[in-house]
Order: structure tokens, then C-alpha cells, then sequence
């Protein structure tokens, strides 16, 4: 019997972690995961950025198959990607009404929900209980359906589903104008519940429509009628409008650490390296925590802290200082939250 080679008993170990870890809490029925053990509802950012590592795992395990054991293997891990892609999939297309809608009124109360029941797809929340436009979500879901697809998994089945992501197209192309809640859902600064024009969720459509563009949804087996089509325009509109927002996140974030995502991975959506350089020296410099930091001592100074970026200045997000109770500050309350970053 041969013997298992060094880079199979690594992935083995990585497989474990990921049962452990993620898979063992995959919906069975729907392929959702939930958002934590107390928070049991499925939000379409957190799942897409969740079942990478399963992806990930599933192609290491088809480039370095030993035996047919390990085939299987990247089969398995691939169809649990496949489940939950399709489960979000799901989700969305029960909506297909507001979509539609969405594309001639751009309302909150037309756009697709941002999170669903773990359970049964359902939605969680009304359409003003919740910043549910968030075109970030969408597009990195749209982004990475693109590079799945491509990568060989078969994810749309019916032509029914590639006009329905034709139509999430449609319903991202005009990023570049739209107003939305963005990555951390609570709209501008001050979350009162006002939408603002984010620059991530402009990078990561801009992402997600170049990935699409002229994609085969039904990959080699495909012909003209299950292929992607994007206006080079919007691409161009959305790079455009990208560059003149940068290093700024939106109208009311001087800066945001949602721009690594577009910077960098996954969206890589920034072409002027200067530009780059430039605004991921504004997320390090205002942004990097600092276990040490007073309220007298500018940002400027802190040292490499011990846990990474906050979000944006001023963010009471889960400290002691917020109101669990409400969903919206009172006017001037972000005045509580000044320099509490750690």
C-alpha cells in the first residue's frame, strides 16, 4: 500500500478543522450557515466568505490527489460549497419580484434582504426593520459564483437561474449611483438609518461584474443562452467613481476597513497602485488599534497593536456604551464613542 505523502496528511488535517469548524454547522436541508450559536439566521456575506475555506480545501485536494480517496474528498468538500452557494441562491431568487422592482425605483424597500432563515430561506425581518441594501453582499456573492463556476463547479442548472442572475447584473451595474447600507449595515456614520454611497460596495461590484462578463454559467456545457453579458460602461462608471471616492469609504467615513476587501482580496478592484498604497496607509495609520491609546494621543502615533483594524472611528458596535436595544443612535451620539478603539 503506498504510503501518504506530506502534503495529503496536511490537507487531511485541514479537512478535520473545517468539519470541525464550519461544517459541522451546514444546514443539511438548505446548505446555510448560521451566523453564530445565538444568532441563528444566515446572512449572504458571512456564508460566502465562510465556505471559501471549504472551496479552497476541495481545489489543494484535487491538485494534490494521491489516491482516489482523496478524489472523493474534493468532491465532497466541493458539493458542500455547491450546497450553500445554491441555498443562497435560493434565497434570492424567492425575491425575484423585488429585484425587478429594484431596477426602476434603486428603494430600500425594493432591494434583496441581507439575511435569510437558516431553515427555510425565508426571510428573517421586514423590509424597514434592517439595512437590507447592501450591494457589497450581492457582489461578492456574484464574484465568487464567477470564479467557482469557472474553477469547474456546476452551480446554475436551469436557464431559469442564469436570468435570474442576470438580472442581480442589472440590479448591481449601477453601484456607482446608488446609495446603500454597506458592509456593517447601518448605512452613514452616524446610523440613523440614512443609506450613503460606500466605496466598497462600489470596488466589489465592479469586481463582480468583470468576473461575469461573458462567463458560460453552465461552464463547458453551455451555449449562447446561459452566458453573462455586462455593459463595459458600468464597469468603467464604477472604476471611475471608485478612484474619486479613494481614500474615502463614503461621504461620512474619512476612512473604513471595509476598503481592504477592495484594495485587496477578494475584489483587487484598484488598478492605480498608488492609489492602493495610498489608501491602505490611511486604514493603518487611523485605524490600526493600539492597546495603549488615549484619548489625548492622535492616531497618527499608535504603535502595530495586538488586534487589528476597527471598523471606522467613532464605531460603538458592541461596546458598553451602545444601547443593545435600539437599532439607531440618537442624534450627536457618536460623541460616546470617541477614541474607546482598542
Amino acid at each position: 500500500m503506498r504510503s501518504r505523502s506530506n502534503s495529503g496528511v496536511r490537507l487531511d488535517g485541514y479537512a478535520r478543522l473545517v468539519h470541525q469548524t464550519i461544517l459541522c454547522h451546514q444546514n443539511p436541508v438548505t446548505g446555510l450557515l448560521p451566523a453564530s450559536y445565538d444568532q441563528k439566521d444566515a446572512w449572504v456575506r458571512d456564508n460566502v466568505y465562510s465556505i471559501l475555506a471549504v472551496w479552497g480545501l476541495g481545489l489543494a485536494y484535487r491538485k494534490n490527489a494521491d489516491r482516489d480517496e482523496d478524489k472523493a474528498k474534493a468532491y465532497e468538500l466541493e458539493q458542500s460549497v455547491v450546497k450553500l452557494m445554491r441555498g443562497l441562491l435560493h434565497c434570492m431568487i424567492r425575491q425575484v419580484d423585488k429585484v425587478e422592482s429594484f431596477k426602476y425605483s434603486q428603494s430600500t424597500k425594493d432591494s434583496l434582504h441581507a439575511k435569510y432563515n437558516t431553515k427555510t430561506c425565508a426571510t428573517v425581518v421586514g423590509d424597514d426593520q434592517w439595512g437590507h441594501l447592501q450591494l457589497d453582499a450581492t457582489s461578492v456573492y456574484l464574484l465568487f459564483l464567477a470564479q467557482m463556476t469557472a474553477s469547474g463547479l456546476h452551480i446554475i442548472h436551469s436557464l431559469d437561474e442564469v436570468n435570474f442572475i442576470q438580472n442581480l447584473v442589472f440590479y448591481i451595474e449601477a453601484a456607482y449611483k446608488t446609495a446603500d447600507f454597506g458592509i456593517w449595515e447601518r448605512g452613514d456614520k452616524t446610523n440613523q438609518g440614512i443609506s450613503e454611497l460606500n466605496a466598497s460596495s462600489v470596488g466589489m461590484a465592479k469586481a463582480a461584474l468583470e468576473a461575469l462578463d461573458e462567463l458560460d454559467l453552465f461552464g463547458v456545457k453551455g451555449g449562447p443562452q446561459s452566458v453573462i453579458h455586462v455593459l463595459a460602461d458600468e464597469v468603467q462608471h464604477c472604476q471611475s467613481i471608485l478612484n474619486s471616492l479613494l481614500p474615502r469609504a463614503s461621504t461620512s467615513k474619512e476612512v473604513d476597513a471595509s476598503l481592504l476587501s477592495v484594495i485587496s482580496f477578494p475584489a483587487f478592484a484598484v488598478e492605480d497602485s498608488r492609489l492602493v498604497e495610498l489608501t491602505k496607509q490611511e486604514i493603518i495609520t487611523k485605524l490600526q488599534s493600539c492597546a495603549d491609546v488615549q484619548a489625548s494621543r492622535p492616531f497618527s502615533l499608535c504603535p502595530q497593536g495586538r488586534y487589528g483594524c476597527c471598523r471606522f472611528l467613532r464605531d460603538g458596535y458592541k461596546t458598553p456604551k451602545e444601547d443593545p436595544n435600539r437599532l439607531y443612535y440618537e442624534p450627536a451620539e457618536l460623541k460616546l464613542f470617541e477614541n474607546i478603539e482598542c
